[in-house]
């Protein structure tokens, strides 16, 4: 059995996953490299093994249940407990299109990654989590999943109108909530995270962040002492709006 602490991280094969698994690696994990796609999967893994930090690779597709479960068996006959789970994979399908226009097949395409994949994990995962001293499980949300935000006109979130992408992140800060009221008895913190606009292939490298700097909450949150928050949202300038 691995002896490290040791961190999951979903869709880390690049962008603001890799970045967390390597801010993570780097404070002294084990960090599992979940992704679905096994050759950029272990393309990452091999990146920071190059950089000297402690890596694996998981097979991991958020959207569907066997593989999950699958992973979860896995991991479990590596490691005796999962400190850290970073739920940061995510899709958009098709940010063009007028709310009126999306289609049904691409909204439960978004919701199966964004919103039923970070429950799926997060229960398939739990008995690792529960197992650790006091595990942190973080959700990546965005700036755009905040009501409060994308209905202020004076906030560049209130530009944007995703009606999948954006209901999506909207519903998991609600179960953040959930998980964090039901695990907190445990000693375990849930919050949701919002990166701020970095450059990924999600929005084709538009933003103005790098990746590094989108990670930075979500590490945050990974390290948090056992006064810190949970049931939170949180964004680089502290705690975001609803």
């Amino acid at each position: 059995m691995n002896s490290k602490r040791q961190a999951l991280i979903t869709g880390a094969n690049k962008g603001i996953g890799l970045a967390i698994a390597k801010g993570l690696a780097e404070a002294g994990f084990f960090v599992w490299i979940g992704a679905r796609d096994v050759t950029r999967g272990k393309y990452a893994v091999a990146e920071l093994h190059k950089a000297g930090l402690n890596a694996g690779f998981l097979e991991l597709d958020v959207a569907d249940d066997t593989s999950v479960q699958d992973a979860a068996t896995t991991l479990a006959a590596h490691i005796e407990a999962l400190d850290v789970l970073v739920n940061n994979a995510g899709i958009a399908v098709d940010m063009t299109r007028a709310p009126s226009q999306v289609h049904m097949q691409d909204m439960k395409a978004v919701y199966e990654v964004n919103l039923f994949g970070p429950v799926r994990v997060t229960q398939a995962f739990l008995p690792l989590l529960k197992a650790a001293d006091q595990a942190r499980i973080v959700m990546m949300g965005s700036g755009v999943g905040s009501l409060t935000l994308i209905t202020d006109p004076t906030s560049l979130y209130s530009t944007v109108n995703l009606l999948d992408y954006t209901s999506s992140k909207v519903a998991l800060n609600a179960v953040t909530i959930s998980f964090a009221k039901e695990l907190a008895p445990l000693g375990i913190k849930v919050n949701a995270v919002e990166p701020g606009h970095v450059r990924t292939d999600l929005n084709d490298n538009s933003g103005v962040l790098t990746p590094a700097e989108g990670a930075a909450i979500a590490i945050k949150m990974a390290l948090l002492e056992s006064d810190g928050p949970t049931g939170g949202f949180f964004g680089s300038h502290g705690r975001q709006p609803w």
